[in-house]
């Protein structure tokens, strides 16, 4: 508990405590975003699988 009092009174804390507070904001984010692109690039490389197979020689 001390070394959270003294973080907060100190100016190198107060950056910590800024910089944890942001990299915590772009988790919280990030967790909803990056399943949804997944499943937006795996939608694509499906496109591009179908498209490749229809060309003629191309694929097995």
């Amino acid at each position: 508990m001390n070394l959270v009092k003294r973080l907060i009174r100190e100016e190198e804390g107060q950056d910590i405590i800024e910089y944890v507070l942001i990299a915590a904001a772009i988790s919280v984010i990030a967790i909803p975003i990056v399943p949804a692109i997944g499943t937006a690039v795996a939608g694509a490389w499906t496109n591009v699988s179908g498209q490749v197979s229809l060309i003629p020689g191309a694929g097995s």
